[in-house]
């Protein structure tokens, strides 16, 4: 882990403008590029899964699995197994990124096109947006609490007044965090990876000093560890519930683990990648969770009921001091992961679709405004919000996934020929039918398709009291069903009409998974 020895991927000497010589201009910019040095260590990749696992998006969704009717124990399996199925596919997602250095649009136009990654890009990039804007309302909300405190005339008057749902006060705070999150991405990837490496920890001092705060002030005798709210359920019963919160944790992740490759392109290795993953999910997550789980629990004594939400639980601690801390910390957390899974991957997304007029800073600016326009404040209040917005999430992504997998795997046997991602030339292994492959194409359509409607219909039919039956729980397992129903599609149509060429292994050479120029 603190081994900074460089790893080279590439051996051509770029020109000038730092592109191959040979690449199409409109498929290449400097931050689609194949990188010529991997320099992140275990730590940084490690760091980076902090970022994402400490925000008070992940607080609240592990603190909601409460209300199911589980025990504390098995809210923290739940927990545990989800988080070991989301490393399990990071690692798959990371590996055609970290052997080729290209980020995740590009190595998609080894499966669906040169043009075709388009499709997976923009569908990404669009749900990071939605995110991206959640995030920063979320965080908004601390910085609210302390103008409150600090100033509480003044913000009383702003929040007098509303505008499409939200008060001055809410637009001030989220402005702030708007131009700061801003403000950190503009400087780049090095400067994103310095800000991630010491902000998952700062947070983790922080909500150590508030559980132990909390204890202090409630006794340790008067923890219970035993926070269900909702009817109790016998073993039996708690089996599917369980099952339903894995999936939810896996859905919650879905994002940034598709787009993952966006970060382990920068592994020296893909061996210091999986030891980052490891540490950095069952490993930190299931210390985050106890500490979730303490923390909540110590919020019934100590203020008379369970609060999940960290942004109110600091708002109940009636000291300047933890109010200015708590807040702060939850900002940066924020700040953190918003960066991480909703800044970075529309960066690259929405500028694969025009290298040359969208560069990497242009497309995350995008995302940024995009945020705005959503007003994330108004379709957020509803309490069953987390659940519903994973589920379609996760219908989304799923798909992608799963033929991004079983692309690279199964059908390209790990060959990648680096160079034929940023050509147009129709004789050009990925230019396929004009650019697009048709059978990533229609294996995005086929598994989508179903996968979305399972999110979409019983809650339809329900609202609509077309049927009083409450088939809503089979959303919870959307991304299981469409990285499945991907997965299985994008073979069987490559098999029935091939479309991938891959080079027989007696003519590729034992070491031929890259094709390197």
């Amino acid at each position: 882990m603190t081994d900074h020895i460089e790893a080279p991927v590439r051996q051509a000497e770029p020109t000038p403008s730092g592109h191959e010589p040979h690449y199409d201009p409109s498929l290449t910019n400097e931050d689609l590029a194949p990188i010529k040095q991997q320099n992140w260590s275990s730590y940084n990749i490690f760091a980076f899964w902090m970022s994402d696992v400490h925000s008070v998006g992940g607080y609240v969704t592990a603190g909601s699995l409460f209300a199911l009717g589980l025990a504390s124990w098995q809210v923290l399996f739940a927990l545990l197994a989800g988080i070991l199925i989301v490393q399990v596919f990071c690692n798959l997602v990371a590996k055609p990124s970290q052997v080729t250095g290209v980020p995740y649009p590009v190595i998609n136009r080894a499966i669906f096109g040169v043009l075709g990654a388009n499709i997976p890009a923009i569908i990404r990039g669009a749900i990071a947006i939605a995110w991206y804007g959640v995030q920063t309302y979320l965080a908004s909300q601390s910085l609210s609490i302390i103008f409150m405190k600090f100033w509480p005339g003044w913000s009383a008057s702003l929040n007098d007044t509303t505008f499409l749902g939200l008060s001055l006060l809410g637009y001030l705070c989220y402005a702030i965090l708007w131009v700061a999150q801003a403000a950190v991405f503009w400087r780049g990837m090095e400067s994103i990876r310095r800000f991630i490496d010491w902000a998952g920890p700062a947070v983790y001092v922080v909500m150590l000093v508030l559980a132990g705060y909390l204890v202090s002030e409630a006794g340790w005798d008067n923890i219970s560890l035993n926070l269900s709210q909702g009817e109790h359920l016998d073993f039996g019963a708690s089996i599917p519930v369980m099952l339903s919160a894995i999936a939810l944790v896996v859905s919650y992740f879905s994002g940034p683990m598709l787009n993952f490759g966006d970060f382990a392109r920068y592994g020296k290795s893909f061996a210091a990648v999986k030891r980052g993953n490891l540490l950095g999910l069952p490993v930190n997550f299931l210390f985050f969770s106890i500490l979730t789980v303490i923390t909540a629990s110590a919020t019934v004594p100590v203020f008379g009921k369970l609060i999940t939400d960290p942004i109110h639980t600091v708002e109940q601690i009636d000291t300047t001091f933890a109010i200015l801390l708590g807040g702060l910390t939850f900002v940066i957390a924020t700040i953190g992961i918003n960066i991480v899974a909703n800044f970075i991957s529309p960066a690259f997304d929405f500028s694969n679709v025009s290298p040359q007029k969208i560069t990497w800073r242009a497309g995350g600016m995008i995302a940024a405004v995009g945020s705005v326009i959503l007003t994330p404040w108004n379709w957020y209040s509803n309490p069953d919000a987390i659940h519903y917005t994973l589920g379609l999430l996760g219908a989304l992504i799923g798909p992608l996934f799963g033929i991004l997998i079983a692309g690279y795997y199964v059908i390209s046997r790990q060959q990648v020929d680096v160079d034929a991602l940023f050509t147009r030339d129709p004789g050009g292994r990925y230019w396929f039918k004009g650019g697009y492959n048709p059978n990533a194409v229609w294996a995005t359509i086929l598994s989508g398709v179903p996968t979305v409607a399972s999110v979409l219909v019983p809650k339809m039919l329900l609202d609509l009291k077309l049927t009083t039956v409450d088939l809503t729980e089979i959303a919870d397992y959307s991304w299981f069903l469409g990285c499945a129903l991907g997965f299985v599609m994008f073979i069987a149509l490559e098999r029935r009409s091939p479309r991938i060429i891959v080079t027989p292994p007696a003519e590729a050479g034992d070491e031929a998974q890259v094709t390197a120029p």
